[in-house]
């Protein structure tokens, strides 16, 4: 049979010949790493054999696949040392999540709490080390039904329920044996440390009529010293939660009384936004942009003739009530369809295109209660969002002009580290997208050529594309290394045929406009939570929402302490004046927590001077300088 590496190279192989040798036949290296492998674009055990011609993508623990199938084999290891500490234990659901993996226990009347972590973690590491083989079995539903009603685990006979013989398979380590499709890591020694990280309830099946199971949540590695890597990584995180410090540097709030998910941005917090919204409109405009406005409710055809009524409306927020009977409204889930009927408020001509229409349009989607998390999930949040229309054969250069100013956006800001993130259809299920096969390819070969022009770093990830075209997702690392979507962009043939959008070429005759979506911030609400924990509140000097505060060691010197406000107000300078009856060493430390950028240290000597005493945030003492060298050196700082 011929098996075709990623890298396009042909070998030819026996039949049944497994990833596993494969990797061994190009180096024991490569072998020793391998987790699981991609068979054609389904992720298979690396000793399962392989029969017929294929291609294959070897997967370590450098692919998302591979940490994946490495997870989740931890959640058998787990679920083994359950089955071994605590007999008659019942299990649901055990998958590899982003962060590691969890398994819904069910311990009966046996109480179980974080005190009893100890204990699992040494018997995963006792059973790692005995190397048990991950063994993958197919069964007929007969079997799989016998084995665990002799087993009484009715969440495993609830599972079997809607599988068919063909479809059943178990999987066995040691003397633990499981339900599951798979794919797992070839045996337990690849698992070398090991950290349980929580626990808490869970509905079985997500249902609250149905028991209330216990979750496990767990992370492993191959290493120990990744493992303690990853913990001082999430001790940062938690230093860094822009919940946390949206609280503290008083940025935004959430009240119950306005609703779950809706934001409120403080004054502080509404002036940084303001500032990244003026900095964006600023680079568009020199781009070629136009802003638009538009309502922020829209009559349900025009979703449903964008087609986002049948994909997207049982999450759209409820029709709107009007006293007009038969009216229905939605608070608009998306900027585009209305993007798309300003397009059509007048003819266009191909001298016309490319029109690129931007607007910082806020939009609404009813998510789970239980999936808001802080700005990062939210129901009401506010896209940089823009609408390009353009001919067919402008789709790549005009691309190309976006994926720039994206890059502008990410490096004016510090997000230096990305990887582009090529998101086609899944080949397996094309039925679920609009649009012609033809336009499909047209568009998928864009972005791919304007990706590989711009010498991005790509990943081409199936099945991820948005349901009217495929897209670029721009996968940030922050700080301390996690990652993060931030900016995308999108090609879309189909929009403008669902509006009947259309414009006069050249040869005098009707054409259908090509429609770039694109969002560089993606949501000002995720961007700022983003960038909040990326640079852990110490905001760049041009956005910080207070570039100064003035510290008058005593009442005697509050009247120079707003002449040198002033002053600094005139350079467009800003800051404030703590005037409270504190000692200095107090409001050292209380600026320090606000992370205000420069200290103003103001007491008799900096006043006869005419000077002012500078401490920089987390640097510390500047040394005196007049109020006109402070400030050179501010604008200096704002304008690298």
């Amino acid at each position: 049979m011929i098996i075709t590496l990623p890298d396009g190279s042909q070998r030819t192989y026996p039949q049944g010949t497994t990833a596993h040798q494969i990797a061994l036949s190009i180096s024991e290296g490569l072998a020793r790493n391998v987790l699981a492998a991609e068979v054609n674009n389904e992720v298979w055990d690396a000793h399962r054999p392989i029969e017929t011609d294929a291609h294959v993508k070897l997967l370590t623990w450098n692919d998302p696949a591979g940490k994946s199938t490495f997870w989740h084999s931890s959640a058998h290891l787990m679920a083994e040392a359950l089955e071994a500490l605590y007999p008659g234990t019942k299990f649901g659901i055990g998958p590899a999540i982003e962060t590691g993996f969890y398994y819904d226990v069910d311990f009966g009347d046996r109480e179980f709490s974080s005190d009893n972590f100890k204990e699992i973690e040494q018997k995963m590491l006792e059973l790692a080390k005995r190397k048990e083989v991950f063994v993958r079995e197919s069964v007929s539903k007969s079997d799989a039904i016998a084995y665990f009603q002799e087993k009484g685990d009715e969440y495993k006979l609830d599972l079997l329920e809607g599988l068919e013989d063909g479809q059943i398979t178990f999987y066995k380590q040691g003397e633990f044996t499981d339900l599951c499709r798979g794919p797992h890591i070839p045996d337990t020694s690849f698992i070398k440390a090991v950290k349980l990280m929580n626990v808490a309830g869970a509905y079985w099946r997500g249902d609250e009529t149905k028991k209330q199971l216990t979750r496990i949540y767990g992370v492993t590695f191959s290493k120990q010293s990744e493992l303690t890597a990853y913990l001082l990584m999430i001790e940062e995180a938690k230093k860094r939660d822009h919940r946390k410090l949206g609280k503290e540097l008083e940025l935004f709030a959430f009240s119950e009384k306005v609703g779950m998910g809706l934001p409120l941005w403080l004054p502080k917090g509404a002036a940084l936004r303001e500032r990244l919204v003026q900095f964006l409109t600023k680079a568009q405009a020199k781009a070629g942009y136009e802003q638009v406005v538009t309502p922020h409710i829209g009559n349900k055809n025009l979703y449903i003739t964008s087609g986002h009524y049948e994909k997207y409306g049982k999450d759209a927020f409820q029709p709107i009530r009007t006293p007009q009977e038969g009216e229905e409204f939605f608070l608009k889930p998306m900027n585009c369809p209305h993007h798309c009927e300003i397009y059509k408020v007048k003819p266009r001509s191909y001298k016309d295109l490319p029109l690129r229409f931007a607007e910082f349009g806020t939009v609404y989607r009813y998510e789970q209660s239980g999936e808001l998390h802080g700005l990062t999930r939210v129901r009401g949040f506010t896209q940089d969002d823009a609408h390009l229309f353009c001919r067919p054969d402008q789709v790549k250069d005009e691309f190309k002009k976006v994926i720039d100013l994206v890059l502008y956006v990410f490096k004016t800001l510090g997000f230096e580290d990305y990887i582009a993130q090529i998101s086609l259809r899944d080949p397996e299920n094309k039925n679920k997208y609009l649009g012609s096969e033809e336009n499909w390819k047209i568009a998928e070969q864009a972005i791919i050529e304007a990706a590989e022009e711009k010498g991005l770093k790509t990943v081409i990830e199936l099945g991820e594309a948005a349901f009217y075209g495929p897209k670029l997702d721009f996968m940030v690392r922050d700080a301390i290394g996690r990652k993060w979507q931030l900016g995308t962009i999108q090609v879309d043939y189909n929009l403008p045929i669902r509006f009947e959008l259309e414009y006069t070429g050249s040869d005098n005759q009707k054409h259908v406009p090509v429609m770039i979506h694109r969002a560089p911030f993606g949501s000002l609400e995720r961007f700022i939570a983003v960038l909040i924990e990326h640079c852990a509140g110490n905001f760049p000097l041009w956005l910080s929402p207070e570039q100064f505060i003035i510290l008058p060691i005593s009442e005697k010197y509050e009247e120079y302490a707003k002449k040198v406000s002033e002053e600094l107000n005139i350079s467009d300078i800003r800051g404030l004046i703590d005037g409270r009856d504190e000692k200095i060493g107090r409001k050292i430390r209380d600026a320090e927590v606000k992370k205000v950028p420069y200290m103003l240290i103001i007491g008799e000597k900096e006043m006869e001077e005419g000077k002012v005493s500078v401490r920089k945030h987390g640097e510390g003492d500047l040394g005196t300088m007049t109020v006109s060298e402070f400030s050179e050196l501010m604008i200096k700082e704002i304008t690298v």
